[in-house]
């Protein structure tokens, strides 16, 4: 016996020992159970701990932690992971200089001169130091900036744009406030923060102040009677949401080399319409109040627009009125922001498992670089559970284990600019990974709660319910998270995190989990320097427990992918949820053609933050004539698109047919592998091992033949007909954006041409099934 075969199994949970009698026992004994066993026995809380007190320690911007990526290499070779280093060389920005200031004129004084004007508020743009958290005192930490903002010195009155979503600014429009020349304030949520400079931009607007409303919080406010951080689970007032201002949704990576690597000596295009090119800056809430109070009685108020603009509003017990303004010319904001862009180098680790299949890899990857000191949710939770779970590999490889399949391990560098590591390494290494990639599984905030949370492309979803099913609750023992920390929900992808060059520009079937905050769970602090390993221990994991179940459940959504000779894929699932997607744009179009007025029929407390962000994010003129549809030429345009929708539904019916064929060929492969074939019948096995060996050839391109070469119409990076991030959402997923977009814009004409370009990559699929 050896030593693997002796780890103690019959001490696993309950739940983990289903799981694995559930397979093919030739598969599991004792190579792949040896395996599991360790990934469930080898992650440990302790350990965790110690990563996450490692990346947090001080600043780690992208472009600026070569001697992190440089440990994260050591580490993982020590692990006994082949490690090394790819470099880049990006076009991104840091921070000089910065100032935001309230100006009211002095009317004692009748000269135009800057001497007119007094500073009625000027903003530290700092967040306070805390003494019971280290991380907030260090001297080199990152200033509040928004990655590729533009440079600037403007001075203007203000506009409250709400959360500066398309249909705020539509709203606006349609309540004739000026915006031309003004300079837009926004709340954080609902959309990109790119998405809400991109409009403002677009409009007329010469700058953007973003802060965080504690509305956003839900039930733990201080008005409702917790202390703020660090006493208690509130928001810190101080507290400060840094971000990417990039035009994500137009395409992410290095935006002087969209489509291909950004490596030396390559020709590099212009930003023009990427990145934004008014200046834009971070603010908090507390820093946010004195604009905000200066806004009170000017203009319309929230309350006079739509239920939009009054739900989720925490900052009237401050004295907030939630005026529009803007502020009368004498009540001006000036803000100065100065930027250095350079060419400078990124760093991603990669390690390697080999396995015996060359042509079947699974990657799986985290980003490393954050826009503070600590990270310790966003990312560097999820680096800690990344190491956990490679150290547990190595493990397993020390006792004998081998995947079947080549894992890849990436520690990306540059994500929160824009997934720029992840994106370059994409575009370089785009033709093997057609090839061979069978997967992608990302972690980014592995934990800042104990609310399971997963996104999928449909191919994937099985075994995250698998592996949850299989994994112990922590908070409830006897129980699995699949039972007590989960709604069972798996969201669609759109974008925000290191799967996007994956799913959407290469056609890789990706997923994406972690544990997220719940109604009860203290405030995370996004971006802030109070995401800090001191939040984390003392409220967002004590004791790193959900970073142990993290990594175990990480640990066997790998080994699930990486050893049965059968790849763990529902065809048929695929098929179901594109049915479901036709449908969805059918009852956008409605939604479309006969918009409710106010919205007065929806319940907004009934609804996700993913459906919200796609009602506010349809980028319509609501107010326009074109929402009518009044011309014979127009009903009769309208009438044939509908009738189109058949066609879609046909398509997807015989892909469904298809798609049940191969995954019931698949189970019975599966069983046959459960049998015990002698060595002598040696024909009998290598027909199966074709069998296998066909069957996931068509599992591995059933994602490639969404893909559209061409790509979106005015964002031609993204190639896929059914994923993508939503035009003016940005991080929540559009189905069939394409011919969304169509509607959207009344374009029947076009939306024809995308029936048409759907219908194609369905029949392909089946085709090929």
């Amino acid at each position: 016996m050896s030593p693997a075969d002796s780890l103690p199994f019959a001490f696993l949970p309950s739940s983990f020992r289903s799981f694995c009698s559930s397979s093919p026992p030739s598969l599991f004994f004792p190579v792949l159970r040896r395996g599991l066993a360790v990934v469930m026995v080898e992650a440990s809380s302790k350990k965790a701990e110690e990563w996450q007190r490692y990346y947090t320690a001080g600043p780690h911007l992208a472009g600026k932690n070569y001697s992190q990526a440089l440990w994260t290499k050591e580490k993982w070779e020590e692990f006994g992971v082949q490690s090394h280093i790819v470099d880049y060389e990006v076009y991104i920005n840091y921070p000089v200089d910065h100032r935001l200031a309230l100006l009211n004129k002095d009317d004692k004084k009748n000269d135009s001169s800057s001497d007119n004007w007094r500073v009625s508020f000027e903003a530290t743009l700092e967040e306070d130091i805390l003494d019971e958290d280290p991380s907030t005192s260090l001297p080199d930490r990152v200033p509040v900036f928004h990655g590729y903002s533009a440079s600037g010195n403007v001075t203007a009155p203000v506009v409250y744009v709400n959360y500066g979503t398309y249909q705020d600014f539509e709203d606006l429009l349609k309540a004739n406030v000026s915006l031309a020349g003004k300079i837009a304030i926004a709340r954080y949520g609902l959309i990109f923060r790119g998405l809400k400079v991109k409009r403002a931009q677009e409009l007329g607007m010469i700058g953007v102040i973003i802060f965080t409303d504690p509305g956003e919080d839900g039930e733990m406010t201080e008005e409702n009677g917790y202390a703020p951080y660090p006493e208690g689970p509130a928001r810190q007032p101080s507290s400060v949401q840094r971000g990417s201002t990039q035009f994500l949704s137009v395409a992410p990576g290095d935006p002087t080399t969209p489509g291909y690597p950004s490596k030396p000596g390559v020709p590099r295009g212009p930003v023009d319409g990427a990145i934004p090119s008014i200046p834009s800056i971070p603010l908090s809430y507390a820093e946010a109040l004195p604009i905000l109070k200066a806004l009170n009685g000017h203009g319309p108020k929230a309350s006079d627009f739509n239920k939009w603009w009054t739900a989720r509003t925490g900052l009237g017990h401050k004295g907030v009125h939630y005026n529009i303004g803007p502020t009368p010319d004498d009540v001006v904001v000036n803000l100065y922001n100065e930027q250095e862009y350079v060419t400078t180098p990124l760093w991603n680790v990669i390690g390697i498992i080999n396995g015996t299949i060359p042509d079947e890899v699974i990657v799986i990857g985290n980003h490393r670089d954050a826009w503070i000191a600590g990270g310790a949710g966003d990312p560097n939770s999820g680096s800690a559970v990344l190491n956990e779970v490679i150290r547990s590999f190595g493990e397993a490889l020390r006792l004998g284990w081998k995947p079947l399949r080549t894992i890849v391990f990436a520690s990306w560098d540059g994500e929160e600019y824009g997934l720029v590591g992840s994106t370059e390494w994409v575009e370089e290494y785009l033709p093997w990974l057609s090839a061979a990639n069978v997967a992608y599984l990302n972690i980014d905030v592995g934990v800042r709660g104990k609310v399971f949370s997963a996104s999928a492309a449909p191919l994937l979803n099985s075994i995250i319910y698998s592996a949850t099913g299989a994994v112990e609750s922590p908070d409830h023992p006897g129980h699995s998270i699949l039972e007590k920390n989960w709604d069972k929900k798996i969201d669609t992808m759109g974008s925000g995190s290191d799967f996007t060059a994956f799913q959407d520009f290469a056609g890789i079937p990706s997923l994406d989990v972690g544990f997220g905050a719940g109604k009860d769970d203290p405030v995370y602090h996004y971006h802030s320097n109070y995401d800090s390993f001191y939040w984390m221990k003392k409220y967002g994991d004590p004791g790193f427990v959900y970073h142990r179940t993290m990594a175990q459940i990480f640990g066997l959504l790998i080994a699930e992918l990486a050893h049965p000779p059968v790849l763990a894929f529902s065809a048929e699932s695929y098929a179901t949820a594109l049915n479901g997607y036709v449908t969805q744009v059918e009852d956008k179009l409605n939604a479309v053609l006969h918009p409710l007025k106010e919205e007065e029929e929806v319940d907004i407390s009934t609804l996700t933050e993913q459906v919200i962000s796609e009602l506010r994010g349809n980028h319509y003129n609501s107010s326009s004539s074109s929402t009518a549809i009044t011309s014979s030429t127009s009903k009769a345009a309208v009438k044939a698109f509908r009738d189109s929708f058949k066609r879609l539904h046909d398509a997807v019916d015989k892909l469904t047919e298809k798609a049940a064929r191969l995954d019931a060929e698949a189970e019975d492969l599966r069983s046959q592998a459960r049998e015990h074939i002698p060595w002598y019948h040696w024909h009998q096995k290598i027909k199966l091992g074709y069998q296998i060996r066909k069957v996931n050839t068509k599992y591995k391109y059933i994602e490639r033949n969404f893909l559209f070469s061409q790509g979106l119409d005015g964002r031609p990076w993204f190639k896929h007909v059914v994923f993508a991030p939503g035009l003016w959402t940005g991080y929540s997923g559009a189905v069939f954006p394409g011919l969304v977009e169509s509607i959207d814009a009344r374009d029947w004409s076009n939306a024809e041409r995308w029936v048409d370009i759907i219908e194609a990559c369905i029949k392909n699929a089946a085709r090929k099934l």
